[in-house]
């Protein structure tokens, strides 16, 4: 008898510990990604219940890009999609800071993130910013700067880096790493700066592979595409090939001690959220802020190359303009 009160106060136990243990409320800024749908189908449909355990998306705000015409277009629809799920709609960003622990900065408008991330730092909360983390190098070394002053964990990423493969890579599972090329679509948005808002995936799977330490690039373009030609300080060299035109196609080779081997494409989001929920948890960022800030100068050395007619830019000449326009952002947020 006595066994079997103990038995049953165990698993009262149990139960009343897991009633009891809390939720983080996650909230969305921005419908106007599929990244919004997919990461909110993951975490609250309940469909694997060890991946998204005390985790669950509670509010919305929709906005997101008002000028990006296939952003904004797909709001309306995004909105009745997340609703599904249990998420409320809300009006304004302190609407939605009232009501979570932490935010997944989704507006697929660049633009909009230094101002957008101001709102979430001074309220406390910690996040996670899609990419790109900002519209230019300068955005993305203004909100770094801004999240060390409120003390708040930030990163961004493409989940083209977690793909298992590429973590192999990056871990020298698969050989010390000689080089790399790598490629992936490269959609032109006027509103952004070559390879921001989208080519981006690619080179953070150049960067997954190689790590830091590129010192100069130079460009060559054409109507179907671009390569960019990074050297590493330590004699290392990393292509990227941005496809215009053609399949849109994600991967790559990576030159190792061991062979050529095949750099892995994309394989879904829940790689990324992974990585995103251990985030919130931890408060530890998976990806440094100088590799992103460094992905943000190769791409700024980038296009200087290609408004040169290819001639080669380093990234120290590159990270200095941008360290300029950033002051500029920073002066302005400091004054609000």
């Amino acid at each position: 008898m006595k066994n079997r009160i103990a038995f049953f106060f165990i698993l009262l136990m149990i139960s009343v510990g897991i009633y009891a243990q809390k939720i983080m409320k996650i909230g969305i800024i921005g419908l106007d990604t599929s990244h919004s749908t997919a990461f909110t189908e993951l975490i609250n449909s309940g469909s694997d219940e060890t991946f998204s355990q005390g985790f669950r998306v509670v509010a919305a705000y929709p906005y997101g890009s008002k000028t990006i015409q296939s952003s904004y277009e797909r709001i309306p629809g995004y909105i009745e999609k997340v609703k599904t799920q249990g998420v409320e709609i809300v009006s304004s960003i302190a609407d939605l800071l009232d009501k979570v622990d932490c935010v997944l900065l989704e507006t697929n408008d660049g633009r909009l993130h230094l101002e957008q991330a101001m709102e979430v730092f001074k309220a406390g909360k910690i996040c996670y910013i899609d990419k790109p983390i900002g519209d230019t190098l300068g955005d993305a070394i203004a909100i770094y700067e801004m999240a060390e002053k409120y003390n708040i964990p930030i990163f961004s990423s493409s989940a083209l880096r977690f793909t298992p493969q590429n973590q192999k890579l990056r871990n020298n599972e698969l050989g010390k790493i000689l080089g790399a090329d790598c490629y992936s679509p490269h959609k032109v948005e006027p509103t952004h700066p070559d390879f921001g808002f989208y080519g981006i995936h690619g080179v953070e799977t150049l960067y997954t592979a190689m790590g830091t330490g590129c010192e100069s690039v130079n460009r060559m373009s054409s109507d179907r595409g671009d390569v960019v030609v990074g050297r590493w300080k330590d004699g290392r060299i990393g292509i990227f090939r941005g496809i215009t035109k053609g399949p849109q196609i994600y991967g790559g080779t990576a030159f190792t001690s061991k062979g050529a081997i095949t750099v892995g494409g994309y394989q879904g989001y829940k790689v990324l959220l992974e990585q995103i929920l251990t985030f919130f948890r931890t408060g530890v960022a998976p990806v440094s802020k100088e590799e992103t800030i460094e992905i943000f100068t190769f791409m700024q050395a980038s296009n200087m190359s290609k408004e040169q007619n290819g001639k080669i830019v380093t990234l120290e000449e590159a990270y200095q303009k941008g360290w300029k326009d950033a002051q500029k952002l920073i002066k302005a947020c400091n004054k609000k």
